[in-house]
């Protein structure tokens, strides 16, 4: 939790999510967050969705981050725990936990055991890199990027502001190209293209990127993706997209914006996945998918056109 000089109070958390309160309750103070199936106390702060309101009955004291619809209906004669109003709880109890109760991160912190090439180009006070990094030549850093223990950026990579990688990733390592030589050996594609990580994007642990043969592996603005994850040279995934654990996209796949890729899924080299996808929990996917269909299954079939 973060040192707090003053004390935190509902007033506070209330300014800090654009939420509603009764006036009374404006002083009350709050020390801790947590779930509404844990021990609440009188300064603890939860949060409920509309699909569990039954739970409010079931917390004597503290408060709750409740939508705004469910404080306009309860608030007056609700005698159980403080309610503050939101337009969307679970954001806001993210806010909130943001704001109050997690360590700022300590810009300027480089490791002593971390190697890092002379010629990379960064803030060195505006950036956090782990234990045991390994930043090689020709790579840009941009402002607040953190770096995880052990996690090695290869060369020519370009990270924007603002991105986070976990621990024990490898970011911009030759992809897995080969071609076969006239004595029917196979031989790697030397790899001559890069990553390029935009603003945003963040990154789980002990997940690999693999550079471009030619061109760039792009993640574009906002990208998430998860830990264990592979992706593959060329492929470009658009703003705002989600790749979840153990999936593998194959290379020269190009992922849309709003795109959703569910645990354990693998996708086809070459494929296009269109904007606002959902590719479902352990899809096989080996053919492009439309703007804004579900596809699962092995191999993956577009539920839209299966009901």
């Amino acid at each position: 939790m973060k040192d707090n000089s003053k004390q935190i109070t509902l007033l506070d958390i209330a300014m800090a999510v654009k939420g509603i309160l009764d006036d009374n309750l404006r002083g009350k103070i709050i020390s801790q967050a947590g779930s509404l199936d844990s021990d609440f106390t009188s300064t603890t702060i939860g949060w409920c969705s509309d699909d569990n309101i039954a739970l409010l009955d079931m917390v004597e004291t503290g408060a709750i981050l409740v939508s705004k619809a469910v404080y306009t209906l309860r608030s007056e004669n609700h005698s159980g725990p403080m309610l503050v109003g939101v337009d969307n709880p679970r954001r806001a109890f993210a806010m909130i936990l943001d704001a109050f109760f997690v360590e700022d991160n300590k810009w300027g912190s480089i490791a002593a055991s971390a190697s890092i090439d002379k010629s990379v180009l960064f803030d060195k006070d505006k950036v956090n890199i782990g234990h045991n990094v390994v930043i090689e030549a020709d790579v840009s850093i941009g402002d607040y990027v953190i770096v995880g223990h052990n996690s090695v950026i290869k060369s020519r990579t370009e990270i924007k502001h603002n991105v986070r990688i976990g621990s024990n990733c490898t970011i911009g390592a030759v992809g897995f190209g080969y071609e076969m030589s006239e004595d029917g050996l196979y031989e790697v594609i030397p790899h001559i293209g890069n990553v390029v990580l935009e603003r945003n994007v963040e990154i789980g642990n002990n997940v690999c990127i693999d550079r471009a043969v030619l061109g760039s592996t792009f993640l574009d603005e906002n990208v998430k993706i998860d830990n264990l994850v592979h992706i593959s040279h060329g492929v470009s995934i658009g703003k705002n997209s989600l790749v979840i654990a153990h999936a593998m996209i194959a290379g020269s796949v190009q992922v849309g914006e709003g795109v959703w890729i569910a645990p354990c899924s693998a996708i086809r080299q070459k494929l296009k996945i269109a904007d606002n996808a959902l590719v479902g929990l352990g899809s096989v996917v080996v053919k492009d998918v439309e703007a804004g269909d579900t596809v699962a299954g092995v191999p993956a079939r577009s539920l839209s056109k299966t009901k």
